[in-house]
């Protein structure tokens, strides 16, 4: 397969060389690396998030040291201490109605809001039933993070995601929640302008004051436990937004999605929330009815989080599967979960994609209509060329990495194991054990009105004119029908 064309407005906002880039996984080491990078910054910080939660501990690990731990009275310390910084906050506006049930943290919205230079917006300009969904953090323009990992509760978790470990507990309640799996990334570089533009460009659709122009001066730093994954390469930057107020739909992220499955020669991994797109399955049944296809390996959590979630989402996923398996003749594809040592679901919030060894896919977008057409979203993509064998071996590294942390086992062992086999699923197959690992999905049985909500995609829109349309006298009573008539 030929090697996929960024095309800014297409497939991308556009690609721009990253001085340094780190793959950062799970929240242990996301909440430390950027408590230290917001400690040093000089002169803006802006938090573009789904969700906040002013009483998380950043570091729970951390000993004693500068400033408070707490995400509210530390972005408050952060002010206090440096007179030239100011803060920007942009969260989805469903968070304020979580904020009111928060305790004390209604105080320590209205002491962020009443500070001259910590600016909060509560983004409501989307359509009914879309949310803000990107996660970003910028420090002085020059250092983004930007991936899939809110700065709110229950996202902390080591990478040994110990079995009933003690310090995830959630704020306040102090009661125990699931084992966590997240990603994001690091980035300095040219191509964090292009970051800062999807920042600003939300911030002033939703109606952020004042202006977040750009700095003329910017300072450099790096957080210093943090090690450098990449140096010198091009990123990718794409997002999603859906048709408002006159502006079209912005499809780059769904766009990049079938690119990169359509360039597939051996192996497509993927790591999402959700698995409930009609056209990313589409596209990954037409590689696997291909006599020499790519393997496809999907981890997944084991059900979807929340009330409404598991009835959109996991519905979905059952009819989606049921129509890869019955393409699936060459017994390529797997959908796996992770579970802990005890036995307990891994909750999967990352939203990674590696193909072969040349793509590397990270952002806030999980394969679902909503990621992908309804809600904001921004993804980073690094493409190594056919000829850098160097890169190519260090996204293989991530990959090998990132089962190695569901299988128990270290990436060396990944590498030699898919060395020997050339086969992911074959790798998965030899090292999958009685502890952490990885564990195959079992269908469902559904009940009439899950299948009904399945097919009509009533809670997982693929656009704003269809949020609705399954509930229209005419679709809800022919739907109804279909699924309730005598047999």
């Amino acid at each position: 397969m030929a090697q996929i064309e960024f095309e800014a407005g297409h497939n991308c906002l556009g690609i721009a060389q990253a001085e340094a880039f780190s793959i950062i996984v799970d929240a242990e080491h996301y909440f430390r690396h950027a408590r230290d990078a917001m400690t040093n910054a000089r002169r803006r910080i802006s938090l573009i998030g789904w969700d906040f939660d002013a009483r998380i501990a950043m570091d729970p690990e951390r000993e004693e040291g500068d400033g408070p731990d707490h995400l509210g009275d530390f972005i408050l310390w952060l002010v206090h201490r440096n007179p030239e910084l100011e803060i920007f906050l942009l969260q989805w506006d469903y968070g304020l109605l979580k904020t009111l049930g928060r305790g004390t943290t209604v105080f320590t919205l209205w002491r962020w809001m009443r500070h001259p230079r910590i600016h909060v917006k509560f983004d409501s300009t989307h359509p009914p039933g879309a949310s803000h969904h990107q996660k970003i953090i910028l420090i002085d323009d020059s250092l983004a993070f930007v991936g899939g990992i809110d700065m709110t509760a229950e996202r902390w978790d080591t990478r040994d995601h110990i079995h009933d470990d003690p310090r995830r507990r959630r704020p306040a309640t102090r009661r125990p929640y699931k084992p966590w799996h997240d990603a994001t990334t690091a980035i300095t570089g040219p191509v964090v302008d292009l970051v800062r533009q999807v920042a600003a460009e939300r911030w002033k659709r939703a109606g952020g004051k004042p202006e977040m122009v750009p700095l003329t001066s910017q300072s450099r730093y790096w957080p210093p436990e943090l090690p450098i994954g990449f140096e010198q390469v091009p990123l990718a930057i794409s997002r999603s937004a859906p048709e408002l107020d006159g502006r079209p739909a912005v499809l780059e992220i769904e766009r990049v999605w079938l690119d990169l499955i359509a360039c597939a020669k051996e192996h497509i991994y993927i790591e999402s929330q959700y698995f409930a797109s009609r056209a990313i399955v589409a596209a990954l049944e037409r590689r696997l009815a291909e006599a020499d296809g790519p393997e496809i390996v999907v981890v997944n959590p084991e059900e979807a989080e929340g009330w409404l979630e598991p009835l959109a989402m996991d519905t979905a996923r059952e009819r989606l599967f049921s129509y890869l398996t019955r393409a699936d003749t060459h017994g390529r594809f797997r959908l796996l979960h992770p579970y802990d040592s005890g036995g307990a679901p891994i909750y999967v919030h990352a939203k990674i994609m590696v193909v072969d060894d040349r793509y590397l896919k990270i952002g806030s977008a999980n394969i679902n209509n909503r990621s992908l057409r309804l809600d904001t979203e921004c993804d980073v993509t690094l493409a190594a060329e056919p000829s850098q064998s160097d890169l190519q071996r260090k996204i293989a590294e991530v990959r090998n990495d990132l089962l190695a942390e569901h299988l128990d086992t270290d990436a060396e062992t990944v590498a030699s194991h898919l060395e020997r086999t050339g086969s992911l699923i074959q790798t998965i197959e030899h090292l999958r054990g009685a502890g952490r690992t990885l564990k195959p999905y079992v269908k469902p049985d559904l009940n009439g009105i899950e299948k009904w909500l399945a097919e009509n995609e009533i809670l997982d829109p693929e656009g704003p004119d269809e949020m609705l349309e399954p509930l229209t006298q005419r679709g809800l009573f022919r739907g109804l029908r279909r699924h309730f008539q005598p047999q």
